[in-house]
Protein backbone atom coordinates (compact mmCIF):
# COMPACT_ATOMS: atom_id res chain seq x y z
CA UNK A 1 0.00 0.00 0.00
CA UNK A 2 1.47 3.21 -1.34
CA UNK A 3 -0.49 5.30 0.46
CA UNK A 4 -1.85 5.61 3.97
CA UNK A 5 -5.64 7.04 3.83
CA UNK A 6 -6.72 9.88 5.98
CA UNK A 7 -10.51 8.48 6.21
CA UNK A 8 -11.58 11.58 7.41
CA UNK A 9 -10.96 13.37 4.03
CA UNK A 10 -12.92 10.70 2.25
CA UNK A 11 -16.23 10.86 1.66
CA UNK A 12 -18.96 8.19 1.59
CA UNK A 13 -22.49 9.10 -0.38
CA UNK A 14 -25.56 7.26 -1.02
CA UNK A 15 -25.21 6.43 -4.82
CA UNK A 16 -27.64 9.13 -6.28
CA UNK A 17 -28.79 9.31 -10.07
CA UNK A 18 -26.40 11.74 -10.19
CA UNK A 19 -23.37 10.32 -9.67
CA UNK A 20 -24.24 7.53 -12.45
CA UNK A 21 -21.95 9.45 -15.31
CA UNK A 22 -18.98 9.40 -13.09
CA UNK A 23 -19.64 5.94 -12.35
CA UNK A 24 -20.35 4.74 -15.56
CA UNK A 25 -17.21 6.49 -16.56
CA UNK A 26 -15.13 4.70 -13.83
CA UNK A 27 -16.21 1.62 -14.71
CA UNK A 28 -15.71 1.33 -18.26
CA UNK A 29 -11.69 2.81 -17.64
CA UNK A 30 -11.26 -0.70 -14.99
CA UNK A 31 -13.52 -3.14 -16.65
CA UNK A 32 -13.19 -4.82 -19.91
CA UNK A 33 -16.80 -5.94 -19.79
CA UNK A 34 -18.72 -3.28 -17.40
CA UNK A 35 -21.71 -3.15 -16.24
CA UNK A 36 -23.85 -0.80 -18.55
CA UNK A 37 -25.93 2.36 -17.25
CA UNK A 38 -29.21 0.22 -17.50
CA UNK A 39 -27.43 -2.09 -14.68
CA UNK A 40 -26.49 0.94 -12.37
CA UNK A 41 -30.57 2.54 -12.72
CA UNK A 42 -31.61 -0.90 -11.96
CA UNK A 43 -29.03 -1.14 -8.57
CA UNK A 44 -30.60 2.40 -7.30
CA UNK A 45 -34.24 1.44 -8.50
CA UNK A 46 -34.03 -2.23 -6.86
CA UNK A 47 -33.17 -0.23 -3.69
CA UNK A 48 -29.49 -2.06 -3.28
CA UNK A 49 -27.01 -0.46 -0.84
CA UNK A 50 -24.67 1.55 -3.14
CA UNK A 51 -22.02 3.86 -2.16
CA UNK A 52 -19.48 6.16 -3.98
CA UNK A 53 -16.39 7.64 -2.84
CA UNK A 54 -15.15 10.67 -3.28
CA UNK A 55 -12.06 13.03 -2.24
CA UNK A 56 -12.55 16.65 -1.10
CA UNK A 57 -12.74 17.88 -4.24
CA UNK A 58 -15.30 15.89 -5.51
CA UNK A 59 -13.55 13.42 -7.13
CA UNK A 60 -14.87 9.88 -7.70
CA UNK A 61 -12.17 7.73 -6.42
CA UNK A 62 -14.52 4.42 -6.42
CA UNK A 63 -17.77 2.90 -5.78
CA UNK A 64 -19.62 -0.22 -4.34
CA UNK A 65 -23.44 -1.75 -5.03
CA UNK A 66 -24.65 -4.33 -2.50
CA UNK A 67 -27.60 -6.63 -2.48
CA UNK A 68 -29.01 -8.10 0.61
CA UNK A 69 -30.36 -11.60 0.69
CA UNK A 70 -32.04 -13.13 3.58
CA UNK A 71 -28.71 -13.31 5.93
CA UNK A 72 -26.24 -12.89 3.37
CA UNK A 73 -24.66 -9.61 1.52
CA UNK A 74 -23.98 -9.91 -2.18
CA UNK A 75 -21.13 -7.38 -3.25
CA UNK A 76 -22.47 -7.37 -7.19
CA UNK A 77 -19.82 -4.66 -8.26
CA UNK A 78 -16.85 -2.57 -6.35
CA UNK A 79 -14.29 -0.63 -8.37
CA UNK A 80 -11.66 2.17 -7.48
CA UNK A 81 -10.24 4.53 -10.23
CA UNK A 82 -7.38 3.14 -11.71
CA UNK A 83 -5.13 5.85 -11.37
CA UNK A 84 -5.90 5.25 -7.66
CA UNK A 85 -5.24 1.37 -7.43
CA UNK A 86 -2.62 -0.02 -5.11
CA UNK A 87 -2.86 2.45 -2.54
CA UNK A 88 -5.16 0.58 -0.04
CA UNK A 89 -8.63 2.11 -1.73
CA UNK A 90 -9.90 -1.54 -2.42
CA UNK A 91 -9.78 -2.22 1.50
CA UNK A 92 -11.10 1.21 2.21
CA UNK A 93 -14.57 0.14 0.25
CA UNK A 94 -14.32 -3.38 1.43
CA UNK A 95 -14.12 -2.19 4.97
CA UNK A 96 -17.00 0.03 3.86
CA UNK A 97 -19.51 -2.88 2.56
CA UNK A 98 -18.38 -5.46 5.41
CA UNK A 99 -19.49 -2.26 7.91
CA UNK A 100 -22.64 -1.50 5.46
CA UNK A 101 -23.46 -5.61 5.53
CA UNK A 102 -22.92 -5.83 9.51
CA UNK A 103 -26.14 -2.93 9.80
CA UNK A 104 -28.17 -4.90 7.56
CA UNK A 105 -27.78 -7.69 10.03
CA UNK A 106 -26.05 -9.91 7.42
CA UNK A 107 -23.78 -12.56 8.75
CA UNK A 108 -21.79 -13.12 5.76
CA UNK A 109 -20.56 -11.16 2.01
CA UNK A 110 -20.56 -13.19 -0.93
CA UNK A 111 -18.81 -12.44 -4.18
CA UNK A 112 -17.70 -13.26 -7.61
CA UNK A 113 -13.95 -12.27 -9.29
CA UNK A 114 -12.59 -13.45 -12.62
CA UNK A 115 -9.81 -15.62 -11.75
CA UNK A 116 -7.75 -13.93 -14.30
CA UNK A 117 -8.32 -11.17 -12.20
CA UNK A 118 -4.93 -11.80 -9.90
CA UNK A 119 -4.76 -8.26 -8.33
CA UNK A 120 -8.72 -8.78 -6.75
CA UNK A 121 -8.34 -12.07 -5.71
CA UNK A 122 -5.53 -11.08 -3.68
CA UNK A 123 -7.10 -8.06 -2.15
CA UNK A 124 -9.74 -10.67 -1.20
CA UNK A 125 -7.77 -13.29 0.41
CA UNK A 126 -5.83 -10.69 2.29
CA UNK A 127 -9.18 -9.31 3.50
CA UNK A 128 -10.27 -12.92 5.00
CA UNK A 129 -12.78 -14.23 1.92
CA UNK A 130 -12.25 -18.16 1.19
CA UNK A 131 -13.18 -19.49 -1.65
CA UNK A 132 -16.38 -21.56 -1.71
CA UNK A 133 -17.10 -22.47 -5.11
CA UNK A 134 -16.77 -21.83 -9.17
CA UNK A 135 -19.55 -20.63 -11.61
CA UNK A 136 -18.51 -21.93 -15.18
CA UNK A 137 -18.82 -19.71 -18.10
CA UNK A 138 -20.34 -16.87 -15.26
CA UNK A 139 -18.31 -13.97 -17.38
CA UNK A 140 -18.21 -12.77 -20.95
CA UNK A 141 -14.41 -12.95 -21.99
CA UNK A 142 -12.96 -11.87 -25.06
CA UNK A 143 -13.28 -13.22 -28.62
CA UNK A 144 -17.21 -14.36 -27.75
CA UNK A 145 -15.69 -16.99 -25.08
CA UNK A 146 -16.90 -17.32 -21.19
CA UNK A 147 -14.82 -16.96 -18.07
CA UNK A 148 -15.30 -19.08 -14.95
CA UNK A 149 -16.10 -17.38 -11.42
CA UNK A 150 -14.48 -17.83 -8.46
CA UNK A 151 -17.17 -17.83 -5.70
CA UNK A 152 -16.18 -16.02 -2.40
CA UNK A 153 -17.39 -15.62 1.10
CA UNK A 154 -16.60 -13.50 4.13
CA UNK A 155 -17.99 -14.09 7.60
CA UNK A 156 -19.10 -11.30 9.45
Amino acid sequence: MKTLWDLARLNYEPMREADLADVLTLEESVYPHPWSMSNFVDSLNSNYEAWVLRDQSGELLGYFLLMAIVDEAHLLNVAVAARMQGQGLGRVLLNQAVACARGLGMESVLLEVRPSNERALRIYERYGFKQIGRRKGYYPAANQQREDAIVMRFGI
